[in-house]
């Protein structure tokens, strides 16, 4: 996979026409609007993806599903563990499975933003100022040790993160689809960092922590590391147009009104929790309701269900909430803050019942051949 791919570079004027931003030729990756895939195209490569992965990832598979959930419903993710548990070759593993524009961007202090967005160049044989894409002009930009970077350093990443598009010089650049940033940070070394403000961290979809790998994992790693990087062996086992279709796959899943009124109640029960300075934004229940839905697909159904949005919901929401100062002196953390929550939240049986049944009765005026949707 060749990750010094030129990507397309479209300029978007303020009327909203396109118009391309350099002259060289560019390789468009998204040039018409996906289809779905089938249940049985989907579950394909989806295992496919999580496969390779899980080929160089030991013990490790919740954190692979994770960042393809991720991937496939829109989001960007956020690594964050203590140096050598494999954060960056996650990160890297992901992107090499799928054939498309990759880059890395290994962030430090003196990082500049023109760095990670492009800059415009005076050419002087044509008189004229020629926009250079930077490094975040990629289908999935690695972005190592995110908190190293200035402040605003950081802050290019704000508008394409949230809009899939840069803006330098005064005029728009779209990105291409699918865009995904996996960024990196090691939460225990504090000298020389510049830690991410609230703002940042909300336009992550969610959280990752790696962990320490179990002992016959170790064991395992011990013996297959040793010569060679197991990631050299990974290639590409999907397209960047697979990806795209498997998104639109994401977004047919149906999310039932009981399903959508419990997530909510989730979103509020975190603003109102007297253990909690900040609760979850706005944003971040739309996150988690895209989390959930990419969850549902994985495991093979057209439809969301309240576990769904349990199984998601820490990731999703931990590292967008903020302690009360009394709460985290107690021993409070904030994944046992949400753990509080979903359990004062139970699922019902009435609720899982109810959303299955709407589920089905939604199925029933869809026509057949649309994605994942099939009758109940």
């Amino acid at each position: 996979m060749d990750s010094h791919r030129r990507t397309a570079v479209n300029e978007i004027d303020p009327a909203g026409r396109n118009f391309a931003g350099i002259a060289e030729p560019v390789t468009q990756l998204n040039g018409h609007k996906a289809q779905a895939m089938d249940a049985a195209a989907f579950h394909s490569a989806s295992q496919r993806i999580l496969d390779a992965v899980n080929t160089v990832i030991d013990g490790k598979s919740e954190a692979a599903k994770l960042a393809l959930t991720v991937l496939l419903a829109q989001g960007h993710l956020l690594l964050e563990d203590v140096p050598g548990v494999g954060k960056t070759l996650l990160a890297k593993t992901l992107a090499r499975t799928i054939d498309c524009t990759v880059s890395r961007i290994q962030f430090t202090p003196d990082l500049l933003p023109s760095d990670v967005t492009g800059v415009s160049i005076y050419n002087q044989s044509s008189r004229l100022f020629e926009f250079r894409p930077g490094a975040v002009f990629a289908n999935i930009v690695i972005g190592d040790e995110i908190n190293r970077a200035s402040a605003k350093t950081q802050s290019a990443l704000l508008e394409c993160m949230e809009e899939h598009q840069v803006t330098v010089d005064g005029h728009s650049y779209k990105l291409d689809e699918p865009f995904m940033v996996v960024a990196t940070q090691n939460p225990i070394e504090m000298e020389g960092t510049y830690p991410l403000p609230e703002a940042q961290r909300d336009r992550f979809m969610a959280r990752i922590s790696m962990g320490y790998p179990d002992k016959d994992s170790e064991i395992e790693m011990l013996e297959t590391h040793q010569a060679t990087s197991p990631l050299a062996k990974v290639s590409a086992v999907v397209t960047a147009a697979d990806v795209a279709a498997m998104i639109a796959s994401v977004q047919q899943v149906y999310v039932s009104q009981a399903v959508k009124e419990y997530t909510v109640s989730v979103g509020r029960a975190t603003r109102e929790s007297p253990l909690l300075r900040l609760g979850a934004s706005p944003r971040s229940m739309l996150q988690l309701l895209r989390a959930a839905k990419a969850t549902a697909a994985l495991d093979g159904r057209d439809f969301v269900l309240p576990d769904d949005v349990v199984n998601v919901a820490e990731s999703v929401l931990a590292h967008r909430i903020i302690l009360d100062r009394k709460a985290a002196s107690a021993g409070e953390t904030p994944h046992s803050v949400i753990r509080g929550i979903l359990n004062r939240l139970p699922v019902s049986q009435d609720l899982a019942d109810a959303s299955a049944r709407s589920a089905a009765g939604s199925a029933a005026k869809t026509p057949p051949g649309s994605g994942l949707r099939r009758n109940h």
